[in-house]
């Protein structure tokens, strides 16, 4: 086994999802676009694939660019559903980061005429707390 495949294998979100300090007390929005999120279907073990699109405003923590890689690259042996897959991402991020607000959307790509978009954002995961 690689070395690359070594670490996406064995990769624990628990201590391997790096987080730093933010030092920055203004708002500001960080948006990260991740282009190779693959899994596969837990119905067919076919592959999936989107691009993951992550925004959120940083409260006391923002996440290190290479652990975030890695999470996403984790999911790539993973029979798991696109609708699976980034609410998990979204659970994870939200209770390790806190943030002010966060957004995720998965564009995954079409696969037998069907295109998925799945959306989590705090702001609608508010607005229907509120219901």
């Amino acid at each position: 086994m690689k070395y690359g495949e070594k670490i996406i294998n064995e990769f624990d979100v628990e201590k391997d999802l790096e987080i730093w300090e933010n030092k920055h007390e203004r708002d500001y929005t960080i948006k990260i676009t991740l282009p190779e999120f693959a899994c596969l279907c837990p119905r067919s073990g076919y592959p999936d694939f989107a691009t993951i699109y992550l925004e959120y405003v940083p409260d006391k923590f923002v996440v290190e660019l290479k652990a975030i890689k890695l999470y996403i690259n984790s999911f790539m042996h993973r029979n798991i559903s696109h609708e699976d897959s980034i609410n998990e991402i979204y659970s994870v991020l939200e209770r390790k980061l806190k943030p002010k607000f966060m957004r995720i959307t998965g564009d995954f790509n079409p696969r037998g005429n069907v295109h998925t978009l799945i959306e989590i954002s705090s702001d609608s995961v508010d607005k229907f707390k509120k219901c």
